[in-house]
């Protein structure tokens, strides 16, 4: 059995504020630098799981529901969701904050996949995520749901052989 490294362990936060040079013509946040700064948190906290240096394998699922303003207070955390072999899938959630009540609202969030490698570039084995809390399990359960579903449209997955999807379907 693998070691173990239980998920809130990998957590990686991270506070901006949005300046005029992240913003388009509207005065909201690039996408593209918020993407940036999801990358760079969310490869921390792949890095913390695994003591190792990791490459961005894949963004999936990045959902920008509410656009952010300039000058707005922007935190993001991240957590290893689940590792497999080599490759591990990070949550990342993107909150604004409220300046004047401190409320905060989550406005954003993806899921990114890392790879761990060694000194030459190639994939090492990873210790396993061990779930904690409710969210840690459901997104932790999520994740093979989501890896098998990446395999089959890449095609390295036969769709018969997704068992976690099958059983979605099966319910």
């Amino acid at each position: 059995m693998r070691k173990q490294v239980k998920a809130k362990d990998t957590l990686a936060v991270s506070t901006k504020i949005v300046l005029p040079n992240d913003t388009n013509t509207l005065d909201n946040l690039f996408g593209g630098s918020l993407l940036s700064w999801m990358d760079e948190i969310s490869a921390i906290s792949a890095q913390r799981h695994c003591k190792r240096v990791v490459v961005t394998a894949s963004v999936n699922n990045v959902s920008f529901d509410k656009p952010i303003h300039l000058g707005d207070t922007v935190t993001i955390e991240a957590k290893v969701s689940r590792a497999f072999k080599s490759s591990m899938e990070v949550y990342v959630d993107v909150y604004v904050e409220d300046q004047r009540t401190g409320l905060r609202t989550k406005c954003n969030e993806a899921m990114f996949m890392f790879v761990a490698v060694d000194q030459m570039g190639s994939p090492i084995e990873i210790p396993e995520v061990a779930p904690e809390t409710d969210e840690e399990l459901l997104r932790y359960e999520g994740a093979m749901r989501r890896r098998e579903l990446s395999l089959v449209l890449a095609g390295k997955l036969k769709p018969n052989e997704a068992d976690e999807l099958k059983r979605v379907f099966e319910d």
